[in-house]
């Protein structure tokens, strides 16, 4: 059963990709910023909601009234490519730190450019770093959101990998506050497979962490903390011990 409606899936997201690259797309390069974002944001709903139906997936939001009126940083943990679909649609307009190997795909990547991420070069890391502080503090003036994966990848359930410092390092510059997001998206949603699985998937916001006057390394061990303590809670597959958590990154 799992096999067929993952088949079905993938058939529908395949013509929604198509879809979009003729309509969506194209409307979206003559729109503004926010109206761009609103109508691209269609893709990632169609497609939250058809991987909902074929593959028997619920979702629950907590803490979505937490979420700061002005911009902010999201920090969330990275499970699958759900999330990077489901989360752009919080807190619109939001940008997201991504590898740039992404904007070179047909379709996908035109619509990604133009809802101006921060695309990085994972082979030089610290050009990297700088990239994402400077792009980050110029969208955050804009008025966008940045939503970031500190994780820097996808990390199945019941591993753990540490947190980079870039997300907090760029709120604390711009004196925008922190907002922690955790999800077990990969039970559903597996990464490094094609099958689709049934269950619900859980997303806890955190209330905002305001970050002036705050150390940048005592904000990231308090994000990382809620994190892993929400995962604890809503993850079916067990997490690992604490005591072999991973030394801190970049």
């Amino acid at each position: 059963m799992n096999v067929l409606r993952s088949s079905l899936f993938y058939i529908g997201y395949v013509l929604m990709v198509l879809v979009s690259a003729v309509t969506l797309v194209p409307v979206a390069c003559f729109l503004p910023l926010k109206p761009r974002f609103r109508v691209l944001n269609l893709y990632n709903r169609t497609i939250i909601a058809w991987f909902s139906l074929c593959c028997g997936v619920t979702v629950r939001v907590r803490g979505g009234e937490r979420l700061p009126a002005g911009p902010c940083v999201m920090l969330s943990n990275h499970q699958s490519e759900w999330e990077t679909l489901f989360l752009q649609l919080l807190k619109p307009p939001t940008c997201t730190v991504l590898k740039k190997e992404l904007l070179k795909i047909p379709v996908f990547g035109w619509a990604l450019r133009l809802v101006r991420p921060i695309p990085l070069d994972r082979s030089r890391p610290s050009v990297a770093l700088k990239q994402v502080l400077r792009e980050g503090a110029e969208r955050l003036r804009e008025g966008l959101s940045v939503l970031i994966f500190p994780e820097g990848t996808r990390v199945p359930p019941g591993s753990r990998k540490p947190f980079s410092k870039s997300g907090v390092h760029i709120a604390w510059r711009a004196g925008v506050p922190v907002v922690p997001i955790a999800h077990n998206s990969g039970e559903c949603w597996t990464s490094g497979g094609w099958i689709k699985r049934p269950g619900r998937i859980e997303v806890v916001i955190g209330e905002p962490i305001a970050t002036e006057g705050r150390d940048v390394k005592d904000l990231l061990v308090e994000v990382e903390n809620w994190i892993e303590d929400q995962l604890e809670q809503i993850s079916t597959v067990p997490r690992p011990s604490r005591k072999t958590m991973p030394v801190e990154q970049a």
